[in-house]
């Protein structure tokens, strides 16, 4: 299969060169290489143009390494393409259910009934660490909201044997759930924070709009700190007492609706005679004031990630708990 050089692709390439004020390279005259046989897609955005290389029965897609440019020839001409080749019209659509609280294996157990007879929409996981365990459904049908409805039947299914393990959908996440509630329930939180060391605050203020609701994050990283500044009574700084008195101290420093908080050991070492890995969270809501003890596993920053997260899930089925009263 020879190559033919396509005279209009040169002068597209040679307009789009002088509109910016450049000389075109010799090199650039490549682009305009057409195998014979094939057909073009038009660039719209760079210099290269796309190629539809039939061979025999198949067919070769040839687009441009840049990103948003083999994006855009992929959805106005590749898939048209695809589906005009197939003879069948159809549309897939994909909505990923996101989880946090349970392994991968209790998840698949609860929902094994639906797995099980699956056809349309399938049910598929992916395991996604420290962000917990997704569940995609995908559907297929003549049309969008003909896929749509088949999705929600089927979310519905798995949102009713699932419960609050679902956080989310799609791009939401743990900090945007939280945000939500706090908005909804017309609250503000405030964070007292160690072994995180900024983290939890720092996840909270990439919500867009987290400035209705989050008031700030105390990192009381030394001991001493969160004895002068978040007046904790003399005592070890890992433990439920010393969570339950950060959050309350959240909320009187931070003026504050809610307060949680978090404290622990990361690593490398034990501390106040603690195992590395042990981490206690602080809920301070309605003035009730609870502590959890938990052991998380993993390096020093994977057990401040999986604080992070866990602490606002914490606060997440609280806020639940509180919509429901």
């Amino acid at each position: 299969m020879g190559l033919v050089r396509d005279e209009s692709i040169v002068e597209v390439i040679a307009r789009m060169f002088n509109a910016r004020g450049r000389d075109m390279a010799d090199s650039n005259l490549r682009q305009a290489d057409v195998p014979e046989g094939a057909s073009l897609i038009p660039q719209q955005i760079g210099t290269a143009p796309g190629l539809i290389c039939p061979i025999g029965h198949k067919v070769l897609y040839a687009l441009p390494g840049v990103p948003y440019e083999m994006q855009e020839m992929m959805e106005r001409a590749v898939v048209p393409d695809l589906q005009e080749r197939a003879g069948e019209r159809a549309v897939i659509v994909s909505r990923v259910l996101r989880t946090w609280g349970v392994a991968e294996s209790t998840l698949a157990e609860m929902i094994a009934s639906r797995v099980d007879t699956q056809s349309n929409p399938t049910i598929a996981f992916l395991a996604s660490g420290i962000e917990g365990i997704k569940v995609r459904l995908t559907a297929k049908a003549a049309d969008e909201p003909t896929a749509l409805e088949l999705i929600a039947a089927e979310e519905d299914e798995l949102r009713r044997l699932l419960g609050p393990l679902v956080f989310g959908v799609d791009d939401d996440t743990m900090e945007s759930a939280v945000g939500d509630l706090l908005l909804k329930q017309g609250l503000t939180l405030g964070v007292a924070e160690s072994l995180t060391g900024g983290l939890v605050g720092a996840r909270l203020v990439e919500v867009e709009g987290a400035s209705e609701w989050f008031r700030g994050s105390i990192v009381s990283y030394a001991s001493d700190v969160k004895f002068d500044v978040l007046g904790l009574p003399p005592g070890p700084v890992v433990s439920e007492e010393a969570a339950a008195a950060m959050a309350s101290s959240a909320c009187r420093v931070l003026g504050s609706d809610v307060g949680i908080s978090v404290t622990g050991v990361a690593g490398p070492a034990e501390h106040d005679g603690q195992p590395v890995g042990t981490v206690c969270f602080g809920l301070s809501v309605d003035g009730e004031v609870t502590a959890v003890r938990t052991q998380l596993p993993g390096t020093r920053g994977l057990v401040r990630q999986f604080a992070t997260i866990s602490l606002l899930n914490l606060l997440r089925l609280r806020l639940l708990e509180r919509a429901e009263r």
